[in-house]
């Protein structure tokens, strides 16, 4: 018999790759698929979905976007750090007793020292920018809950994690769409920002897998880093993006 698995955010990015993976795996879980529209910040569009007595959940939804997180922090503090507690609150009502895997984020991590390199779980958190603060925060109450309700409570922070069908508005795949429309041309002007930032980029699928590997073997009140260890920079992206697409 087949462990059932709730998942918030199945319509985003990471969502919707994590779905595949699970039809095209040879798992122990089953999708829960809400019956109706999830909203996080209206408690009662919660309340069916929980009551399907779920054996862990993986919470993706969330306001990701940074520049978006600072125009309107308010909104992406009731979406992370809100929306995190009424689904806690709507499953409690459910008598959930089973796993959740809060995914945060490394970059709640800010910018970190070359002395503190490589990034380790025991970092303290330096958040940079509001939507970082969201997520320290929502870690916070979901360790709190974990405590106080008994669950299994496991937190996940995977870096910069690129895949097919993200959102443009995110550096790599704005990059790739720009170059996608050079068509072959010999010589391209890009839109970029600073290309020569370095980061941990990972395969979304490569994530997804983790998160269920944490679900069978994560420790629980444990943080995880989910990374490859090994920086790039945007340009050699760019650089290598372009000669994949010969231009």
């Amino acid at each position: 018999m087949k462990k059932r698995l709730l998942v918030s955010g199945l319509t985003g990015f990471v969502g919707r790759h994590l779905k595949v993976w699970l039809d095209e795996s040879d798992t122990a879980w089953e999708l829960i698929h809400p019956s109706c529209v999830i909203d996080l910040l209206r408690p009662e569009t919660l309340a069916a979905w929980c009551s399907e007595r779920p054996d862990a959940v993986i919470h993706l939804a969330g306001q990701t976007f940074v520049p978006a997180a600072f125009k309107d922090p308010a909104h992406t503090l009731q979406v992370n750090l809100l929306g995190t507690l009424n689904l806690l609150q709507a499953l409690k009502r459910a008598g959930f007793k089973g796993t959740f895997l809060f995914v945060s984020s490394g970059d709640v991590y800010g910018q970190v020292a070359e002395a503190d390199l490589p990034i380790t779980e025991s970092l303290a958190p330096k958040p940079r920018n509001p939507y970082a603060v969201s997520k320290v925060a929502a870690e916070l109450l979901c360790l709190q809950w974990g405590y106080a309700e008994g669950w299994r409570m496991l937190i996940a922070r995977p870096f910069n994690h690129i895949g097919p069908g993200q959102a443009p508005s995110f550096v790599v795949p704005g990059m790739a769409q720009q170059i996608v429309r050079a068509d072959g041309a010999q010589r391209i002007t890009l839109e970029v920002g600073d290309i020569d930032v370095s980061r941990d980029f990972l395969d979304v699928r490569d994530v997804i897998s983790a998160y269920f590997a944490l679900l069978e073997h994560g420790r629980s009140g444990e943080i995880y880093n989910l990374c490859s260890g090994v920086e790039r920079t945007v340009r050699e992206l760019i650089i290598q993006m372009a000669r994949l697409a010969g231009v």
